[in-house]
């Protein structure tokens, strides 16, 4: 089963943060890439750009409605994403708690992919 790891943490922290901590804990995260890399559990993985960078969509009365910046106001933003494949919901949270802006104050959402149903890629099949 796919896992996705989101991971959240406050932004402000990060830039007030020294730089030696921040190469730190992104060397620990690619090294635990690597690792889950060369299991061929890695899927996906990406590090977001700011929360400040992101548009929000919404319909009002059937139209789209876009706003500057995230959903929700909150302390901790998505800062990247991990798209592992796990054995099960244990296996998930052990990987997760090896993510190294753990103990720097983040967290780290874990949640099952839903399977998507089957559909078809082109017309006649």
């Amino acid at each position: 089963m796919q896992y996705m790891f989101m991971c959240c943490f406050d932004e402000k922290a990060w830039t007030r943060m020294p730089d030696e901590d921040k190469e730190s804990i992104m060397r620990e995260y690619g090294e635990l890439m690597q690792v889950l890399a060369r299991r061929g559990s890695l899927c996906g993985s990406g590090k977001l750009r700011s929360s400040a960078a992101a548009t929000t969509v919404r319909m009002r009365n059937g139209k789209p409605v876009l706003t500057d910046g995230p959903f929700a106001e909150t302390r901790e933003q998505l800062g990247g994403y991990h798209l592992v494949e796990c054995r099960d919901l244990e296996e998930a949270i052990s990987i997760a708690t090896r993510f190294p802006t753990l103990p720097a104050g983040g967290a780290i959402e874990v949640r099952p992919l839903e399977p998507l149903p089957e559909t078809r890629t082109s017309a006649g099949e």
